[in-house]
């Protein structure tokens, strides 16, 4: 059976709103399970630096329900720090076999 790991996402929560309307946000953690975190190629890392000048490392599998917003956040898994590279992909839920229906890729967070 494939199983995936704990990974630590964090997700702006909107707080309060200063003087001028614009929201103040804080980070809060949110774990999450079953997260499948898997090694870039060489060429997979190639096409994303060429496409979005970020070097990405990792690609992480999200398990189908999850309803948090992964687009430009930081996460953590494997004792260190990492941000994902602009929008999930997320295929249909029913039409895909296993536990995971959305990938994201990662860089090294600095």
């Amino acid at each position: 059976m494939i199983e995936g790991i704990d990974v630590v996402l964090y997700d702006t929560v909107e707080v309060e709103r200063d003087p001028f309307n614009n929201p103040i946000t804080e980070e809060s953690a949110v774990t999450v399970k079953n997260v499948l975190v898997v090694p870039l190629s060489e060429n997979e890392i190639k096409e994303t630096y060429d496409l979005t000048g970020k070097r990405a490392v990792y690609q992480l599998a999200i398990p189908k329900g999850d309803s948090h917003d992964w687009k430009d956040k930081k996460v953590e898994f494997f004792g260190q720090t990492f941000h994902t590279i602009g929008m999930p992909l997320e295929g249909i839920e029913r039409m895909i076999p296993l536990s995971w229906n959305k990938k994201v890729r990662v860089e090294v967070y600095e």
